[in-house]
């Protein structure tokens, strides 16, 4: 039996409630998760449901099935950043390829602070290059450009598209891709990825 003070102790992790979610996430019954890991679909429910706690080799073998370290089940969740702020003073510019001269364009990560982050979000300022210096890159996800200013040329696998001030366009990164900025005004985009 555990002491009052354990389970208080205990609490802030919602051990139980990150089982569920991990299991739900995967859409795994308990049946499943049981063959899984050895463990009882009954004694599964009660963790799950925080009328247990885990040991340590319990929870590892759960935390195997899911491909998770053991710190994801220790982290207190009213400890957890849920919000950052980037502030613009504080942003750093790159060139899409350092060490060269053709710059397709120039970016500024919007989102570097978050420490866990689940997307990655840019700022990307497009420069003028001529078609034949276009270098296509591609990158395992997805990918999501919305315009704030000017005209963007996209070619996506084989296929060339052109964007104006206000469009969006949402695409699987793991095409090869480039950027092209069309015409004199500046171009500058929000870019989201995820993988």
């Amino acid at each position: 039996m555990l002491s009052e003070t354990i389970i208080e102790g205990l609490k802030p992790y919602s051990i139980g409630e990150k089982l569920r979610a991990l299991r739900l996430r995967k859409k795994m019954g308990l049946v499943e998760l049981g063959r899984h890991t050895g463990l009882s679909p009954a004694l599964l429910s009660k963790l799950e449901r925080s009328k247990l706690f885990p040991t340590l080799p319990t929870l590892l073998r759960i935390a195997l099935v899911f491909s998770v370290g053991l710190e994801y089940f220790f982290t207190d969740e009213r400890k957890r950043h849920v919000v950052s702020i980037v502030r613009k003073k504080d942003r750093q510019r790159f060139p899409d390829r350092p060490g060269t001269t053709d710059i397709s364009y120039f970016f500024e990560s919007l989102d570097y602070a978050v420490p866990e982050r689940k997307l990655s979000a840019y700022q990307a300022f497009f420069q003028p290059i001529p078609r034949e210096k276009q270098k296509p890159h591609s990158h395992a996800g997805i990918e999501f450009l919305y315009l704030l200013a000017g005209t963007l040329a996209l070619k996506i696998g084989i296929g060339e598209y052109e964007l104006q001030s206000g469009d969006a366009i949402y695409f699987d990164s793991s095409a090869l891709h480039s950027y092209r900025k069309v015409g004199s005004k500046s171009c500058s985009a929000i870019v989201v990825t995820a993988p």
